[in-house]
């Protein structure tokens, strides 16, 4: 009688309840992943330094403690079968240890360790052909000074840049004072046409799928994207070459789960990748109604080694953030849901989270029209209208 491989006993436990699956990271990204892991029979376990984190009442088991402490995450880990991400500042030499220990981690320790270091992701591209902008690495702000770029440049930090933090342009010399005085990269600035995103999906069988690329765009204040419009309508050339450079990386780097591929569409029709993403990101919410199959339950597919889903859109849809109002602090209320929700094809996605804070991810609103004009028109208007205050 042939064995059940023990990655076949990894899924056959999902369905009956009994896979422990550990989550780094309790927010919004967990959450929605939890919400999914449930179809799955799945147990979940959360690691999230917030006594208040978003999936701490929806998981079977929260454990309180960082992320980036070794022995917190080694234990935590320890008491899983399947240990997973939804923040890449986790402490990738507990990870390793857990890999060597027989746990498995998806995405693995070393892609978590690569992208964890923007400078590293550069070199990833240059070594490996991928297009990116030119850019050079250096050790502090004194050495902008020997810098050849042209202003304006970017500025990036090597490490814990997150959600727009991070990221500055340099406008000019009188601003090499208030430069980042770290490990940083250099990037020369891109003056594109468009942002964009692919969502690519691989499971350790090598099976390989992306979601239809999305257009995006970014509040300008705080550099978060704000408004994601799925599918694009770009040409299908530009289109087939954006999936072929995220298939490309994730077939490079052999990832199992899902991976963003946020990329640059230049005024003369290049692409550039700017950064990767190897978890569900901010890109894909809208695939939880708008597409067959989310990027939540692609993810869990993918970790599972089980065949990936349809990553086909049902429909036009548009994916709006909601952020913490400017001036507010303190306990959330959200004004004008009762007006957004008489809209058709509204779904209003909110994050649990108590506390609002300027710029804070409180939650998202997804909007599907079979018409892609109507969606963005319904999307202006629940923009404009709900307002996350105190």
């Amino acid at each position: 009688m042939s064995q059940i491989s023990p990655k076949l006993a990894i899924s056959m436990k999902a369905f009956y309840g009994d896979l422990q699956l550990g989550i780094l990271g309790g927010g919004q990204l967990g959450r929605m992943l939890i919400q999914e892991a449930i179809n799955f029979n799945i147990s979940t376990r959360v690691l999230d330094p917030d006594p208040h984190a978003p999936c701490k009442h929806l998981c079977d088991h929260f454990t309180l403690g960082s992320l980036t402490d070794y022995e917190t995450v080694y234990n935590f880990g320890k008491q899983v079968d399947v240990l997973t991400i939804e923040i890449e500042k986790v402490n990738v030499d507990a990870l390793e240890k857990l890999e060597e220990e027989g746990v498995i981690v998806y995405p693995q320790s070393r892609i978590i360790r690569l992208i964890q270091d923007k400078g590293l992701q550069k070199q990833f591209f240059k070594e490996n052909n991928i297009p990116t902008a030119p850019f050079l690495i250096i050790n502090s702000a004194a050495d902008l000074k020997t810098t050849n770029f042209t202003y304006p440049y970017i500025q990036k930090l090597r490490r814990d840049g997150y959600d727009g933090r991070g990221v500055q342009k340099i406008k000019s010399e009188s601003d090499h004072k208030d430069a980042f005085n770290a490990p940083s990269l250099v990037e020369e600035f891109v003056d594109f046409d468009k942002e964009l995103s692919v969502i690519v999906s691989r499971n350790e069988d090598g099976e390989v799928k992306t979601f239809p690329c999305v257009e995006m765009e970014f509040n300008p204040d705080v550099n978060l994207v704000e408004f994601i419009i799925s599918p694009s309508t770009l040409s299908f050339e530009i289109l087939q070459r954006a999936d072929d450079l995220a298939i490309s990386i994730a077939t490079s780097l052999k990832i199992v789960g899902v991976m963003a591929v946020e990329m640059f569409l230049t005024k003369s029709g290049e692409l550039l990748i700017n950064e990767l993403a190897p978890r569900p990101h901010n890109s894909g919410h809208q695939t939880i109604e708008g597409n067959y199959t989310s990027q939540y339950a692609q993810h869990l597919r993918a970790i599972f080694n089980l065949p990936l889903g349809d990553t086909r859109s049902i429909s036009n849809a548009v994916m709006i953030n909601l952020l913490g109002e400017k001036g507010f602090e303190g306990l959330a209320e959200y004004e004008g849901l009762n007006e957004v929700l008489k809209t058709d094809g509204v779904y209003v996605h909110l994050y649990g989270k108590k506390y609002t804070k300027p710029f804070r991810k409180m939650g998202h609103v997804t909007i599907l029209d079979d018409d892609r004009e109507k969606a963005i028109e319904k999307a202006r208007f629940v923009q404009k209208t709900i307002k996350v205050k105190i």
